[in-house]
């Protein structure tokens, strides 16, 4: 994408002006969508992005520029933009680059050999699955998407990193309606690989389960309401670990003093039960990167320990305030961002629980057993989250289906009353919005049950 003669270049002006930092951020991003309705595709496109950011740091100062051009002359003059913005002592040289960190990537299938028609293809499978669960599906809407981004990272400490990341994702969104009523069902499979991803994901086992929830939520009856114990399923559950517990341990949260667990390194924050990690390395899943947005390798950091908290997440400015390490956590939805310290992969580990003796003990309670989107105050960890399919349970058996249920709670409580944790663990799939833009991420957790927890519903008593 770019030579090291320019590099130098591009990085000296950058620093004209007093910076202790620059860093330049290269992308050349390929992406395909096609969209799906009731089995007719809708749209289909191609997009490709190229660009580039330069990053300029003065202390605990930050200052970003970026641009669609990625020759030298568009390169400089975005580099004395960002370096404008900055004013201190010139003289800051940038170190000759050492090796060239570049991971191998292996494609079995790269995206650019595949034709539509075997996209396509995927939808319509998806589709007819989700159609035969029942009549009362009346509408499916399917998408697929693949990712193909390279990108190239350099840095005035002389580091010089590269990448590539293909991901792929098929999503299938169905509702069923009788007598004037509607629910919703959603299922979107996605793995960090190219086209070979379809030989694991396979899109009638996803157009099925989305249906069937939205069918099932359908005969529903509403949720009661009431502090009791929760169950909640692994795979997607693991979102309210994601919201309502890593957001605040980021170091865009920490390093401005907005966490709930600010200082607390150390201490017991959670059931000795828990432990929590990120983990970037991960071969093959959606929120996996070889290198991270500044160029530094993902590493697998445990973040809690047998209830202790271990760790934050550290990008390069997290770090100068705050005074750690980094983690390999710095991410970025593409140049037009500046990198911040996010998540990859973030999951409760396997405990030792069998999962069916959290429902048989836990009296009178709900079972989540697919969550759905919420929201979160990462400054206290209050948190409301929706759940898509629960169930009631009544002398620890589950008694029916019930619908419009939330969650509701405060991060650091619900860690500390988790009193089981499952033996198997798995990934759901999402994107994650924050100051540096969306970013892929896996959520996962083993089926966990906490003692007790405000469920939100209009329901009675069942």
């Amino acid at each position: 994408m770019i030579g090291e003669a320019t590099a130098q270049r591009v990085l000296g002006a950058a620093l004209a002006t007093g910076g202790d930092f620059a860093e330049i951020f290269l992308e050349d991003t390929e992406t395909r969508a096609i969209a799906m309705l009731d089995g007719k595709v809708e749209t289909a496109a191609y997009r490709r992005r190229c660009g580039a950011g330069v990053r300029v740091l003065l202390g605990e100062q930050c200052a970003y520029a970026y641009t669609a051009g990625i020759g030298e002359a568009a390169l400089i003059d975005t580099a004395r933009a960002a370096a404008a913005i900055l004013a201190g002592k010139s003289g800051t040289a940038s170190q000759p680059f050492g090796p060239k960190r570049v991971p191998p990537v292996d494609i079995a299938r790269p995206f650019s050999s595949v034709g539509n028609a075997e996209r396509i293809a995927l939808l319509s499978r998806g589709t007819a699955a989700a159609k035969a669960v029942s009549p009362e599906v009346s509408r499916v809407t399917a998408n697929y998407a693949d990712v193909d981004q390279r990108v190239c990272i350099c840095n005035s400490r002389g580091l010089w990193a590269g990448d590539r990341r293909p991901r792929t994702r098929l999503s299938f969104d169905a509702i069923a309606s009788s007598g004037g009523e509607y629910q919703t069902g959603g299922e979107r499979p996605a793995l960090g690989m190219g086209f070979e991803a379809y030989e694991r994901i396979d899109p009638e086992a996803a157009g099925k389960q989305a249906a069937q929830t939205a069918v099932t939520m359908l005969h529903a009856p509403n949720c009661p309401a009431g502090m009791l114990p929760v169950v909640i399923d692994g795979g997607f559950g693991g979102v309210i670990l994601h919201e309502a517990c890593v957001h605040s341990l980021e170091a865009t949260a920490v390093a401005k003093g907005n966490s709930e667990f600010c200082g607390k390194l150390g201490q017991q924050i959670a059931s000795a039960k828990v432990t929590a990690i990120d983990d970037g390395t991960l071969a093959g899943e959606w929120g996996s990167l070889r290198v991270d947005d500044e160029g530094e390798p993902t590493r697998r950091n445990v973040l809690i320990q047998d209830g202790v908290l271990q760790t934050y997440l550290v990008d390069i400015l997290g770090g100068r305030i705050m005074g750690r390490p980094v983690t390999g956590s710095a991410r970025r939805e593409s140049y037009c961002y500046a990198p911040t310290s996010r998540m990859t992969n973030t999951f409760f580990a396997p405990g030792t629980d069998d999962e069916e003796e959290m429902i048989a003990t836990m009296g009178e309670g709900l079972f989540a057993k697919r969550m759905g989107g919420g929201s979160v105050n990462p400054l206290t960890g209050e948190f409301n989250f929706a759940v898509l399919e629960g169930y009631w349970v009544k002398a620890g058996k589950i008694v029916t289906p019930v619908r419009g249920a939330s969650l509701v709670g405060r991060g650091a409580d619900v860690l500390q009353k988790i009193d089981r944790i499952g033996r198997h663990m798995w990934m759901g799939y999402g994107m994650c919005g924050s100051k540096s833009g969306s970013v892929p991420t896996n959520v996962g957790q083993p089926r966990i049950r906490v003692s007790s927890m405000t469920i939100g519903g209009k329901g009675e008593n069942l």
